[in-house]
C-alpha cells in the first residue's frame, strides 16, 4: 500500500485529534480582522476557512498565496499554513508581518522556521506525510479551525469514516476529464480535488466555483467527462451538465451519493470535507492505473525551499 493511501484512510481520527487544539492560544478571536496564507493546497484550505469564518461572524476574513501577499494591507492576525514550516513563501510573509502583526502558524513540523518565526504555534505533528502530496494535513488543519468556529468534527469525522469505504464514483477507464466545482466555502475544496488529480496522476481537471460553471467552462462537458460537485449547488445544474453527455457526481441531499444514476449508500449526505476523501482516493487509482508512483509525483517535492 502507498504511503498516501493509508494517509488518506487515517483522516476521520486525525480530524478527532485535530478538533482537541480547537482552543490552542492564537487561533483568531472573535472580531479579529485576519489574513490567512499559504501554497498550494494550504492556501486552498485558507479559502475555505476565510468563507467560514465570515459566515459564522467571526470577523472580516482574507486568503491570499503567500507569494501575492499585499502588504500594504493591515490586519490583526495573520494565519499561516505550512506543513513543512519551510516553504519558502510563506515563511517570508510571516517574517514580513510578524513585525507589526501578531502571527500564528499551523503546521506538522515545530523545529523548522515558521515555528519560530511566529507568536503562536499549533502543531498537527500527528498529521503529518510521509507523501509529497498533501491530505490528511491539509484537511486536519481545516477540522482544527472548523472545530474552532463550533463545528461538529465527531459528526464530520464519520462521515469521513464512510467515505474510506464508498465505492468510488468515478473510474479512470470510463473518462478522460473531471471538472469540480464547488460554492462558497466548498470552492477551495473543489479546487484542492482538482490539484490532487493533477499532482498525483497527471490527470486533466479542472475546477470552477458551481455559479460561474455556466459562463463558460460547460463548454468542454460532454461524453466521458466528468462534472463533480461539492456542498450546495445551483437548482438546474444537474440537468444541464446531464445534458451535455457528462457524468454528474454529487453528495445529494436526499438519500446517498449520485453517481451516473446510482444511489450508494442510502444516507445522509457526505459533509463535503469527507467528500473530498473521495475525490483523493480517485487521484490515487489514476496514478496507479497509470503506473506512476502517487506518493513521489513527478517534479514535485514536499516543501518549496527558494535560493
Amino acid at each position: 500500500m502507498s504511503h498516501v493511501k493509508a494517509e488518506i484512510a487515517t483522516q476521520p481520527e486525525c480530524w478527532r485529534q485535530a478538533a482537541k487544539l480547537a482552543g490552542s492560544p492564537g487561533l483568531p478571536e472573535r472580531g479579529e480582522r485576519v489574513a490567512v496564507v499559504g501554497c498550494g493546497t494550504s492556501w486552498f484550505m485558507a479559502k475555505s476557512y476565510a468563507v467560514l469564518r465570515e459566515q459564522a461572524g467571526h470577523g472580516e476574513t482574507d486568503a491570499f498565496q503567500a507569494s501575492d501577499f499585499p502588504y500594504g494591507r493591515r490586519y490583526d492576525r495573520l494565519v499561516a499554513i505550512t506543513r513543512s514550516g519551510t516553504t519558502t513563501e510563506v515563511v517570508d510573509v510571516m517574517r514580513t508581518v510578524g513585525e507589526r502583526t501578531p502571527v500564528t502558524v499551523l503546521t506538522a513540523d515545530a523545529a523548522q522556521p515558521a515555528a519560530e518565526i511566529a507568536d503562536n504555534t499549533v502543531v498537527l505533528d500527528f498529521a503529518d506525510e510521509q507523501s509529497v502530496v498533501q491530505t490528511r494535513f491539509a484537511t486536519s488543519v481545516l477540522a482544527v479551525l472548523r472545530a474552532h468556529l463550533g463545528h461538529d468534527i465527531e459528526t464530520i469525522a464519520m462521515d469521513g469514516e464512510v467515505a474510506v469505504r464508498l465505492p468510488l464514483p468515478v473510474h479512470p477507464a470510463l473518462f478522460d476529464q473531471i471538472t469540480f466545482l464547488g460554492r462558497g466555502w466548498t470552492v477551495g475544496l473543489a479546487e484542492e480535488a482538482a490539484l490532487k488529480c493533477r499532482e498525483t496522476a497527471g490527470y486533466w481537471t479542472e475546477s470552477y466555483p458551481a455559479m460561474d460553471y455556466r459562463h463558460g467552462p460547460i463548454s468542454i462537458a460532454g461524453p466521458r467527462r466528468v462534472v463533480w460537485a461539492f456542498g450546495e449547488v445551483p437548482e438546474g445544474l444537474a440537468d444541464e451538465v446531464e445534458a451535455t453527455g457528462a457524468a454528474y457526481v454529487h453528495s445529494r441531499h436526499h438519500g446517498g451519493y449520485a453517481s451516473l444514476g446510482r444511489w450508494v449508500g442510502g444516507r445522509a449526505p457526505l459533509d463535503p470535507m469527507a467528500d473530498l476523501i473521495l475525490a483523493q482516493r480517485v487521484a490515487v487509482l489514476l496514478a496507479t492505473t497509470q503506473g506512476l508512483d502517487p506518493d513521489n509525483p513527478r517534479n514535485l517535492t514536499r516543501s518549496v525551499v527558494l535560493t
